[in-house]
């Protein structure tokens, strides 16, 4: 048999499309063929925003793209539209697409999709196509998802996704205390649109037991309880970004700023704040000009990612009394390069997984500053289970004030214990990922079953 073809489909979302492509390269390092789709939409934000000198037509990933099923007008944030669309028009086009391309010489042999893709399990099944689902989240976000029926079943939630008992609760007696408003879907939007995620999450999961590969992004001591819950999910990260050059943009939204690497080289070791908060995340005006003024307080050096869009619909404007004479402010960085500077003292994060994986494999203690959705729960897990982050305090009006930012800053920069764990799970992680480890050993495992 010839260079076995795997089609990789991610989640049309910056936190998703990256993890999938370092492992499409993983892949393709092991002498896999790989296309790599993308919906048309996000297929344009990543050609227009490679580096200039990455050749696309030379990479081992190859790029194509779909239909999301959204006209141009229409907002790639409103997660509800967007996953009513993917339903409606995807799993037809991904299936047209495969006849296509099976038609020639050179077959798809296997899909990985992504677990909020899983709908492709059923198109694979269809064409007797080789599947497996990759999950860009934590064990425990799987695991609980997995779990749906059961907490229905145990009046934790309703017939609808909602939760029944307000407060906390455990998935198992290994796994974190979790607060039920805290469960990912019920942290999204309105009612409307969490019940229109809910139900998306619950018929992809109907989807995922049509294959017995359930790849994760995690390690097996860091999920070990959601890992001993579900042990069908199979531990193979962290999966991080390639450091070689040629590699560096591929799957990037907005083009890296690379000269905040020259910046922090002139940085002394262990100073910089790393301020980034993911694709997602919007700010309020006043939210925005505590934490300008926050920084300012610390009077410490940071590097600072603020994307063009993190207002929202309006034009981001600094406060006037913002100095900002010590920091580096980017539009977008090239984060994994940025965590494993020796300048860098601490990550202010959103704890997006693909954040939290690079934080902890890079040895930065977080300050956590979660969004929406999973981030909330891979929070408990940095602060409250690994205690390589401390988390901030809002006011009476719900705002991060400048003076807690400082407070919480000057409090992580004085604990020499926290840096040190912080070491000591970049060394675990870091081993199992090495020859011998137990990620490169499922990694293993799954490549010679592809190969088979």
């Amino acid at each position: 048999m010839g260079i076995q073809h795997v089609m990789v489909l991610p989640f049309p979302a910056q936190g998703h499309v990256n993890p999938l492509m370092s492992f499409s390269k993983r892949l393709a390092q092991h002498g896999f063929k790989v296309t790599f789709v993308n919906t048309d939409f996000i297929h344009k934000r990543v050609v227009s925003a490679t580096n200039e000198e990455v050749n696309l037509q030379e990479s081992p990933v190859k790029l194509i793209s779909v239909p999301d099923g959204l006209g141009p007008q229409h907002d790639r944030n409103d997660l509800a539209s967007l996953v009513l669309a993917i339903l409606r028009t995807m799993p037809s086009a991904i299936e047209n697409l495969i006849r296509d391309m099976n038609g020639g010489s050179d077959k798809i042999t296997a899909i990985v999709a992504d677990l909020n893709m899983a709908w492709a399990m059923d198109v694979a099944d269809k064409l007797g196509l080789k599947a497996a689902v990759f999950c860009p989240s934590s064990a425990a976000v799987f695991a609980l998802q997995n779990d749906i029926p059961k907490l229905i079943q145990d009046g934790v939630l309703d017939n609808t996704g909602f939760p029944i008992i307000k407060g906390e609760f455990q998935l198992s007696p290994a796994m974190p205390i979790m607060n039920s408003a805290d469960i990912p879907w019920c942290c999204i939007g309105d009612t409307t649109v969490q019940k229109t995620i809910y139900d998306y999450i619950a018929k992809f999961m109907d989807y995922v037991h049509l294959t017995d590969w359930w790849l994760c992004n995690t390690t097996s001591e860091l999920e070990h309880g959601a890992l001993s819950l579900s042990p069908k999910i199979l531990p193979v990260g962290p999966v991080l970004m390639e450091s070689r050059n040629e590699f560096r943009s591929v799957g990037q939204f907005w083009e890296e700023d690379l000269s905040c690497l020259k910046w922090l080289d002139q940085q002394p070791p262990s100073s910089v704040i790393y301020i980034a908060f993911g694709s997602f995340t919007i700010f309020d005006s006043i939210q925005l000009k505590e934490l300008a003024l926050g920084l300012d307080l610390t009077n410490k050096p940071f590097l600072w990612v603020v994307r063009e869009d993190a207002s929202g619909s309006t034009k981001i404007t600094y406060p006037d009394e913002f100095r900002g004479t010590r920091g580096k402010i980017v539009k977008w960085a090239p984060q994994q390069k940025v965590l494993g500077h020796p300048a860098i003292a601490c990550f202010v994060s959103h704890c997006g997984w693909n954040s939290t994986m690079e934080g902890v494999a890079n040895g930065v203690p977080f300050l956590c500053w979660p969004y929406f959705a999973d981030q909330l729960f891979d929070k408990a897990y940095i602060c409250d289970v690994w205690k390589v982050g401390l988390g901030f305090d809002t006011d009476d009006k719900g705002v991060i004030s400048r003076w807690e930012i400082k407070k919480k800053v000057d409090q992580l920069f004085g604990d020499q214990n926290m840096r040190r764990r912080s070491q000591k799970l970049k060394e675990m992680v870091v081993r199992n990922m090495a020859a011998g480890g137990k990620s490169y050993e499922n990694l293993t495992k799954f490549v010679e079953w592809l190969r088979k």
